[in-house]
């Protein structure tokens, strides 16, 4: 289960291209992928340049007209096949970060 306190990154041996708006996220050790649509997209940017999912998860709310529940849901939903496949990596948010002084 994704703790939405984490923090989301590509892992090293996976390859991301984009084009007209949707991405295919392809894991070079597995040959496992997955082609995302626009909405599956701004996920996936949102998630991996966020210094936690759930930084992620406000800004997608404020950007899209939906119900905080289903969005949580969805999130948790796709975050965890990504993981499945080895196409994305969580961390605790504060692993490799400075601690604020």
């Amino acid at each position: 289960m994704v703790s939405f306190e984490d923090r989301a990154s590509v892992p090293s041996q996976v390859l991301v291209r984009f084009l007209e708006g949707e991405s295919v996220l392809l894991n070079l050790k597995t040959e496992r992928y997955f082609g995302l649509d626009n909405t599956g997209t701004r996920i996936w940017k949102a998630v991996t340049v966020a210094p936690d999912i759930k930084t992620a998860y406000e800004e997608l709310l404020r950007e899209y007209d939906v119900d905080p529940e289903l969005l949580r849901s969805d999130l948790a939903e796709l975050l965890g096949q990504l993981l499945e496949n080895g196409l994305l990596e969580v961390h605790p948010a504060n692993v490799g970060r400075a601690a604020a002084v």
